[in-house]
């Protein structure tokens, strides 16, 4: 819902007179014709950060972005194949981090070097996305539209996925929305956000022909009690997956998000050092979902989830007959309901149930799916050369 608190009667131009060192302003850009079709897009995708709940897998030499944890390939490289062909490498654009980005460009090398939106510190994902919705609008036009996803997402209909995304930019760019794409909760989960769809924005196509709706609230991350009570009331997961204009975004940022407030100016004059240091760390979520009034959501089926625990691997993963989900050489004997994920070894389980197992050169890590939703304490307590460098691996590795 809007904000009084925080909306300004005139929020900054940020889709103006941007200058461009390289190419010009705005004004000689022509945006691609095949916009009009809702089909051409662009993409930005988060990938920052280091993912410590897949410790002891995930360094910050190797973050969970670069692992192969759900096939063989890296997320970030999954993330990437799953938006082709809609939305070609040369039209993604990715925002991380200076200590990572030449790894995860050798993991992404058909996303051009020029793409890769390299942070001078860590912005969250809500300054991230001003950045990277300036940068479809200085590349390609303000009224692009872009799909803005994270890089840690596991998908099972890939093609179910870019249908939906095609319906998703018809709708934003027929009307200035921030659409979110839902998917239907499968259990009360306590560690993501939940749409409270409202009246539908074409009341011709109802909900269950995939119709969108408006969205009434947005509640992150509820108690278990409440997620009983949002479910039942017909409320989506958010599954991190956004479609909008880029001229609607930024303007969505600026009426609503008054921690990018002071940045956003500096990001439209092209200096990004000042906008870095003048904006606060919030996310999408609480920054913007929170509060604008004008986010709908549009159902989507195409068997999504968050990866983002050990534990989650299990929903993921494709599984063997008894249940386990593993990656790697391993041999389960009377074992069932397990994550087990050997790199460089040979693991071998015998007569256990719901437990995870990780080893990895020189250290293994064992414990319970219910221990794995939180390793805070667990790395805590440990050394730091244990914690970010677990089993002597080279940064290589």
């Amino acid at each position: 819902m809007p904000d009084p608190r925080v909306v300004s009667p005139n929020p900054p131009s940020l889709v103006t007179d941007v200058p461009d060192a390289a190419a010009g302003t705005l004004e000689e850009f022509e945006p691609d014709p095949l916009l009009d079709t809702g089909v051409a897009m662009w993409a930005v995708v988060f990938a920052g950060g280091i993912g410590t709940r897949f410790w002891p897998l995930s360094t910050p030499k190797r973050p969970k972005q670069l692992l192969a944890l759900v096939n063989e390939r890296p997320l970030i490289a999954e993330t990437i194949a799953r938006l082709a062909p809609l939305v070609p490498a040369e039209r993604v654009l990715v925002v991380t981090s200076a200590d990572i980005a030449d790894a995860l460009h050798e993991a992404i090398p058909e996303v051009p070097r020029a793409n890769m939106l390299v942070e001078p510190r860590p912005l969250g994902t809500a300054a991230a996305l001003a950045w990277g919705a300036h940068e479809v609008a200085r590349r390609a036009g303000p009224d692009t539209v872009f799909v803005a996803l994270h890089a840690d997402l596991a998908v099972g209909y890939p093609d179910v996925l870019r249908d939906t995304l095609r319906r998703a930019a018809a709708l934003a760019s027929a009307e200035p929305l921030l659409v979110a794409l839902g998917a239907t909760p499968t259990r009360a989960e306590t560690g993501f956000g939940y749409l409270q769809p409202a009246a539908l924005v074409d009341p011709m196509v109802s909900r269950a022909e995939g119709g969108a709706c408006h969205v009434d609230h947005f509640v992150e991350k509820p108690s278990a009690a409440l997620a009983d009570v949002l479910i039942e009331r017909g409320a989506l997961w958010n599954t991190g997956i956004f479609v909008w204009r880029a001229r609607v975004v930024l303007e969505e940022l600026a009426a609503h998000t008054r921690e990018l407030e002071h940045g956003l100016p500096k990001l439209g004059t092209g200096d990004m050092t000042a906008f870095s240091e003048l904006v606060t760390s919030i996310s999408i979520d609480r920054g913007l979902l929170e509060r604008s009034g004008n986010v709908v959501v549009l159902p989507a089926d195409f068997d999504w989830d968050d990866v983002g625990t050990w534990a989650s691997l299990r929903r993921v993963r494709e599984l063997d007959d008894t249940g386990n989900g593993v990656m790697g050489e391993v041999h389960c004997v009377d074992s069932s309901g397990n994550v087990i994920h050997a790199d460089g070894c040979c693991v071998v389980a015998y007569g256990i149930s719901g437990m995870i197992v990780v080893s990895i050169q020189g250290l293994t890590f064992v414990t319970t799916q219910e221990r794995a939703l939180e390793l805070g304490p667990l790395l805590n307590a440990l050394p730091g050369s244990l914690r970010f460098n677990p089993g002597g691996l080279s940064p290589e590795r």
